[in-house]
């Protein structure tokens, strides 16, 4: 499994990539290999403000919905239109151009609270059982 040292991750197995003030948001190699085959995301619209672990979409595989979850409070600067022709990108490469949504983050003390890639990979262990 898959598990960047570059990102940051929540319970929830939404990765993000902080840059500034925005962020990248996705699923983890783990939540796609967990869906199975994606064949369609609901994504928000540009410009749609969330709080930290609203939901902001869902994705829908073969094998579950699966509903989509803020990590970080933010406005979308821009969502990834090319998931809806291409979902199975999500199971490809979750972390290259299956990203889902750009956020300007609106509360940057939130990414202290994500968990790094050594804390994802133990969560996952724990959860696991």
């Amino acid at each position: 499994m898959n598990v960047p040292a570059d990102l940051l991750y929540t319970k929830q197995h939404e990765w993000v990539l902080v840059e500034g003030n925005n962020a990248t948001v996705g699923i983890t190699d783990f939540a796609q290999q967990e869906l199975g085959d994606v064949v369609y995301i609901e994504l928000p619209e540009e410009g749609q403000s969330f709080g930290a672990e609203e939901s902001f979409g869902s994705v829908e595989s073969v094998k579950a919905v699966s509903e989509l979850y803020m990590p970080l409070s933010g406005k979308v600067r821009e969502v990834n239109s090319e998931l809806a022709d291409t979902p199975e990108t999500v199971n490809e490469d979750p972390y290259g151009d299956g990203w889902m949504i750009r956020i300007s983050i609106s509360d940057d003390g939130q990414v202290d609270e994500l968990m790094s890639s050594d804390d994802y990979l133990e969560y996952l262990k724990e959860e696991a059982g």
